[in-house]
């Protein structure tokens, strides 16, 4: 299986210059087989640039970098007209967007304006630049990181933003044993910044992400799919449950997960592994604590109890 032999070597890949990252890199790989985009969420200083760094790297894919700031302008993102006047006319520029891997750091540091540009890009593959619309290149896939606690200069991603991630992470403090061989896999390469050589191609991607779509979804296991969502929307503390997009991703997500076991049809258990990655960051939920990743908490809460009352089909 592609996909399988594919999730293997990135995450052997990555693990090279991170330790911990199993679960953030099969996020990522669902996401990126899913035809979708990740958001990964977590306090300065967890290695969520790294992470995203290394695993575009990986992917022998044209990668860029868009650090967002609060100055940053859509036209900074996804291009613009120029006068050319040796022409004496107007020609485009293509912003940074036009790339296989889009690593977009600190999205909500850019202002809502310029968080917006990014929507279409992300749902229909395209943009538009002074009426005149411009398809991406193929695969297209958007990897935003995102620091839930500052507060200063940032401003809040809209739930229209976040549903066009197709998974999430959170990425905390990592445990005692993880943090030490962070510290000592720092130390082997004596503070250097960590890179990596790709192991894929864009053919053997494209293939992989082929290979993930076309496995079978039953209709009792996409009805199961539809239950778990609309079961969010009815929950008491739920202010926004999943949305219908919500459930087309977490089919598509399922689908990718049964490509990583190596089988060509998706299962209960597929859609019951991946539901925290796929709907955890679009519900909603009333929070009265302000702890730290409360809300996050409060969201798989209800995810989880979702799980256990929505019945499987047999």
């Amino acid at each position: 299986m592609i996909a399988q032999e594919l999730y293997k070597k990135l995450l052997e890949n990555v693990s090279k210059h991170l330790a911990g990252v199993e679960e953030p890199v099969k996020t990522m790989t669902l996401a990126l087989l899913s035809r979708g985009h990740t958001l990964l969420e977590g306090v300065a200083g967890v290695a969520k640039t790294t992470l995203a760094k290394l695993f575009a790297e990986s992917l022998g894919l044209e990668f860029k970098r868009v650090q967002m700031t609060p100055d940053l302008l859509p036209s900074d993102l996804i291009g613009g007209k120029i006068f050319d006047p040796k022409t004496g006319t107007f020609r485009t520029v293509k912003g940074p967007i036009f790339t296989n891997v889009l690593l977009v750091d600190e999205i909500n540091r850019a202002s809502p304006r310029t968080q917006s540009a990014l929507l279409e890009a992300m749902q229909e593959g395209q943009v538009t630049i002074e009426g005149e619309t411009f398809p991406l290149p193929k695969p297209f896939f958007v990897i935003a990181t995102m620091n839930p606690v500052e507060m200063v200069g940032t401003y809040q991603l809209p739930e229209a933003a976040k549903d066009r991630f197709l998974t999430s992470i959170d990425m905390r403090f990592p445990p005692r044993e993880v943090e030490v061989e962070a510290v000592m896999l720092d130390s082997m390469r004596r503070g250097l910044e960590p890179s990596v050589e790709p192991v894929t191609s864009k053919e053997e991607v494209l293939k992989a992400i082929e290979e993930a779509q076309s496995v079978d979804i039953p209709r009792k296991v996409a009805e199961y799919v539809v239950d778990l969502v609309r079961a969010t929307r009815n929950k008491p503390d739920v202010i926004l449950g999943a949305t219908t997009r919500a459930a087309v991703h977490l089919a598509r997500a399922a689908k990718a997960n049964a490509a990583l076991n190596g089988r060509k049809v998706a299962l209960t258990d597929d859609v019951k592994e991946v539901a925290p990655y796929v709907l955890t960051h679009r519900l909603v939920v009333e929070v009265p604590s302000k702890r730290l990743f409360a809300s996050r908490d409060a969201a798989l809460k209800v995810i989880r109890e979702v799980l256990q009352e929505v019945e499987p089909p047999a």
